[in-house]
């Protein structure tokens, strides 16, 4: 099959989901092709993005901001390309339909991608919502790509639709198939309108072969090491994590808290770890790479993941933190937020406490810090559920599955 995905970002260091799906599908032998309105840093990002030489299956539309210039090269790209694809630059420049789509040019510049193809692709893959409205309007520009699926991943439904109240329907009613990537999201495009037989819970995957299971041994007197990966956004829950630790540290406990992410909260959150005085213990290391990522986990004795639902309604779906901490052997520490429970079963394989409440979360990290054969228990249980039910080989395998329920349909 040859597959567009549709991104906002590629390579994204925070959507390595993304790109296990697309080497996932490259391995099963499907020519696939990245559309993206702007690159991201290469230097942090995944390994299998230079093993796979995906530079040269990524398409950027580079829209000028520039007025100017973006009005010069429309004019270069009609005369190109108009002379065999008359209709298509026709409709992509038809303000009576698409309105501000059409009279800002970006139509035009997202179309001409896909004009350069030597055929139309089987499917589309939109990996948000958002994206979803985009291939809608590009459907009648370019007619032969008529496939779309469309992942749900959590804001673009929790968030894009409280401001946008329908915006979806007409997504619902000509997109093919909608992969929700928790039973919670489903519910959610189910309230919204979206039929049901169109709806497929499909998780985001990570290649558990890549991560290396860790029987964890405390030497006794040992600081715990405590670890959070993660975007430094509201909804990741970090003040609430920082208010246990802080606790904790008062009381004597020995802990070092690591956070890797980065994020509009950064400043927020260097000014609370210096009113409370934990500068020491707690570290806050920005980016990192894939590898270093999976060495701190494999050093690590506990995840702590917060999430919660932001003031403006921003939720999670499932992080792929908690994934790869659990490969890992990690025990972790999360709340009952959207899809979360889906993956850690509170007590088993993690403990989950409620949303924004710093004491439960202290008192359950206290908990493991005291009994360390039960995160043991708690980590091998972890290694198998994602195994199980998240691994992303046999994830991409159901993926193509879809994809071909997809294409037998007229």
């Amino acid at each position: 099959m040859k597959i567009a995905f549709l991104v906002s970002e590629f390579p994204s260091v925070s959507q390595t989901f993304v790109l296990n799906q697309i080497v996932g599908l490259m391995d099963l032998g499907h020519d696939v092709h990245i559309f993206a309105d702007k690159s991201g840093n290469t230097v942090t990002t995944h390994g299998n993005y230079e093993k796979y030489d995906l530079s040269k299956h990524t398409h950027y539309y580079r829209i000028p901001k520039n007025w100017l210039v973006r009005i010069v090269k429309a004019i270069a790209f009609i005369i190109q390309y108009a002379p065999r694809n008359y209709d298509v630059i026709c409709r992509s420049l038809n303000v009576f339909r698409y309105g501000k789509q059409a009279w800002s040019l970006s139509l035009l510049f997202m179309s001409i991608p896909l004009l350069e193809r030597e055929r139309p692709f089987d499917i589309i893959h939109c990996q948000f919502g958002t994206l979803g409205l985009r291939a809608v309007s590009l459907l009648p520009i370019r007619t032969g790509n008529r496939k779309i699926v469309t992942s749900i991943r959590g804001s673009d439904v929790t968030v894009f639709l409280k401001k946008h109240p329908g915006i979806y329907r007409e997504l619902f009613r000509k997109g093919y198939l909608f992969l929700p990537v928790c039973e919670f999201l489903k519910e959610r495009l189910i309230q919204e309108g979206c039929a049901e037989k169109k709806i497929v819970v499909h998780y985001s995957g990570i290649d558990c072969s890549k991560f290396q299971y860790v029987q964890r041994q405390r030497v006794p007197g040992e600081a715990v090491k405590v670890l959070t990966v993660a975007r430094l956004v509201e909804k990741k829950g970090i003040v609430f994590a920082l208010e246990a630790v802080s606790g904790l540290l008062s009381k004597g406990e020995k802990l070092e808290y690591t956070i890797v992410g980065d994020g509009l909260l950064r400043g927020h959150l260097e000014q609370m770890i210096g009113r409370m005085g934990i500068e020491r213990q707690v570290k806050l290391l920005g980016w990192k790479t894939h590898e270093e990522v999976k060495r701190l986990l494999e050093e690590s004795h506990v995840l702590v993941a917060p999430s919660l639902t932001s003031d403006g309604g921003d939720q999670e779906g499932i992080p792929n933190a908690i994934k790869e901490a659990m490969a890992c052997g990690l025990p972790v520490i999360s709340t009952f937020h959207s899809g979360i429970p889906e993956l850690v079963t509170d007590g088993i394989t993690g403990l989950l406490v409620p949303e924004r409440d710093a004491n439960s979360l202290a008192d359950s990290l206290a908990y493991l810090i005291r009994n360390p054969a039960i995160c043991s228990k708690m980590g091998q249980a972890g290694r198998r559920q994602v195994e199980q039910k998240f691994d992303t080989h046999r994830l991409n395998k159901q993926l193509e599955g879809l994809y071909l329920g997809v294409m037998r349909e007229s």
